[in-house]
């Protein structure tokens, strides 16, 4: 049996105006799990929940083997938490947040951490109170790194970065991948970030998760097929179509169940297969989202 480091069974939180609504989530020791959704749609929420901040109103969250939040304490000790809000002692260096960090975790990696200075152009003189944003993400993140955590939860820390500071942080990431013993989940609305480092991708709308699957099977299994439909032909309705559009003339269909024996069945129909195109993260996530809220309008 694979090895969870995290595992949320139908896990539900009621607010006046937003329900998280029986959220089924695992994500196994070793991987990173890109969390996809709109602004709003739960990925906070249920981060919060994983952290122990909040608590669930049903279900079971168990984080590293514990059970949360009862064993928060024991679960935290081993994960790194960042988030684009953090706040770090604005009149400290961040060397003394080094040093506070290095004396309560002994798993602290003091040649880890001054690589990462390098990496990320900080020194440990400045004051938080003194960094961009850009250069505060990057010292929460280095704080959270140096302490060699198993599992490093993300909560959207690219957002507002310059291109710059993006793609160090994100490079920094890619390295941590290289330990597979641990695991990241990487919250955010931007799918090209989450597209370039995961390996395993969920989307969350409106308080539910609506797909969860690896990022290969992911992109290997949607595809935009553009069909030239000459007057009087009749489509044949295929299992795993989520979406037309185009014109009466020239279809376009969206399918998130693509097999190549789709083609010979339009063709077969009299159809003319103009274009079969692959698909980006964000117009799948775009094209499930639409999807799946037609199916409630319905």
């Amino acid at each position: 049996m694979t090895d969870m480091a995290v595992r949320f069974s139908g896990v539900s939180k009621r607010y006046p105006h937003f329900t998280l609504d029986s959220v089924n989530l695992t994500l196994p020791t070793g991987t990173i799990m890109g969390f996809i959704g709109a602004n709003g749609a739960g990925k906070s929420t249920t981060l919060r929940i994983l952290m122990g901040l909040v608590h669930q109103d049903q279900g079971e969250v168990q984080v590293l083997g514990q059970p949360m939040p009862a064993q928060q304490i024991a679960a935290k000790y081993h994960i790194g938490f960042v988030s684009d809000d953090m706040r770090l002692y604005g009149a400290a260096t961040i060397g003394w947040h080094m040093h506070f960090i290095r004396s309560i975790y002994p798993a602290w990696d003091q040649a880890y951490a001054e690589s990462l200075l390098k990496r990320f152009d900080l020194k440990p003189q400045q004051k938080i109170k003194g960094l961009s944003h850009g250069q505060r993400v990057k010292a929460a993140l280095l704080l959270a790194l140096a302490r060699r955590p198993r599992l490093l939860v993300l909560d959207e820390p690219t957002t507002g970065l310059d291109p710059i500071a993006r793609y160090e942080v994100l490079g920094a990431l890619m390295e941590v991948l290289a330990d597979a013993r641990r695991t990241v989940l990487f919250s955010s609305h931007n799918t090209l970030d989450i597209e370039q480092i995961a390996d395993h991708i969920t989307f969350i709308d409106q308080g539910r998760i609506i797909d969860s699957d690896d990022k290969e099977t992911y992109l290997d299994r949607w595809r935009r097929l553009r069909l030239e439909v000459p007057p009087g032909v009749q489509l044949p309705a295929l299992p795993g179509v989520v979406g037309t559009g185009g014109s009466e003339r020239l279809v376009i269909l969206t399918t998130s169940r693509y097999a190549p024996g789709m083609e010979a069945a339009y063709a077969h129909a009299g159809a003319a297969i103009r274009a079969v195109e692959t698909m980006t993260l964000e117009e799948i996530f775009l094209a499930n989202v639409q999807s799946r809220r037609e199916e409630q309008r319905a």
